[in-house]
């Protein structure tokens, strides 16, 4: 089989094919043939050694894949031979979905309906689990708020989760016009280019200058700091940009004094086990089959070109779920 790994950080050229016996599945084990793999940014971060947490080399990335289930072992049932798969790789403490073939334990897989194709699945594990959980920690039912880089994987189904679990008003930021008109056309009522200095400004304008109750900011950097001038008073900025946290003991001590907080967001805790992971899944691709929750066509790379699906993410070209293909 062939896979992805890089074996020092750096460039996206340090993403090299490599090939290794296909494995078989043992007993209680499924070998899924691989139809689409999901690229995140902390991926793109972990290439670099930017990320919270430095990986062991050689490293094989990829957390989420979706696929046709090849093979299976002894002493499984529920899961047969033929049949359309997702896997949630990251909730069990696996990678190595760059691949072509993934053998898992049985109990991973989740059955993808009929309708929904494998390279639009990939968008609701990460993405769709953390927008998901995002609205659950910090309801937005009734108030304003504002999500960061709506065109993204995360962005644009947290912009429709937001609506649909009762915001009173949805804004939301984009770097380029293309992207703004994305995020309004998935329901944001006001679009935001936060590559202007002027940014908090403009969102304090929309909201008669009281500012957003929530923030869901998973971009960090400048942009946190930036938006606390756009947080309301009593306001809440939900953060979870792991290692791209700027802000000072000044503007720490500025959210004590407007009776603001900020809440650290970090997916895995709040995973649950195997069958909750499964559920939370189910819902979200009944969602999408019902059309409650509408995903942009998926940015696709062959997996031999997994440095250019890197690259494009990381110079920001792309909106929507990026995915590598065989």
């Amino acid at each position: 089989m062939k896979y992805v790994q890089f074996k020092e950080f750096g460039t996206p050229d340090v993403l090299t094919m490599s090939e290794s016996p296909t494995p078989r599945p043992k007993a209680g084990e499924v070998l899924v043939r691989v139809a689409a793999s999901g690229v995140n940014f902390f991926e793109v971060l972990m290439r670099q050694d930017r990320y919270a947490m430095t990986p062991d080399l050689p490293m094989a990335p990829g957390v989420e894949i979706a696929g046709i289930v090849e093979a299976v072992g002894d002493d499984v049932s529920g899961v047969e031979t033929g049949q359309a798969v997702a896997v949630p790789l990251f909730a069990h403490g696996r990678m190595g979905g760059y691949s072509d073939f993934v053998v898992i334990d049985a109990a991973m897989a989740v059955t993808l309906p009929d309708g929904l194709p494998p390279e639009k699945a990939v968008a609701l594990m990460v993405q769709g689990l953390t927008a998901l959980h995002l609205v659950r920690q910090s309801p937005p039912s009734g108030k304003s708020v504002l999500v960061h880089a709506a065109a993204g994987g995360v962005g644009s189904l947290l912009v429709q989760l937001a609506k649909v679990h009762g915001a009173k008003t949805v804004l939301a930021t984009a770097g380029s016009p293309a992207k703004r008109d994305l995020a309004c056309a998935i329901g944001a009522d006001i679009a935001i280019d936060y590559g202007m200095q002027d940014w908090p400004e403009k969102v304090r304008e929309a909201t008669e200058e009281d500012g957003v109750d929530v923030i869901y900011d998973l971009v960090g950097g400048a942009v946190t700091k930036q938006g606390l001038r756009a947080l309301a008073p009593g306001g809440e900025l939900v953060f979870g940009a792991l290692g791209r946290n700027d802000l000072t003991v000044a503007d720490i001590n500025g959210l004590f004094e407007r009776n603001q907080s900020i809440r650290g967001f970090a997916l895995l805790p709040l995973l649950g086990g195997p069958e909750q992971v499964n559920q939370d899944l189910s819902a979200l691709f009944d969602m999408v089959i019902s059309g409650d929750l509408k995903l942009p066509d998926p940015v696709e790379f062959k997996l031999e070109r997994a440095s250019a699906a890197h690259a494009a993410m990381e110079s920001r070209q792309t909106s929507g779920k990026v995915v590598l293909v065989p």
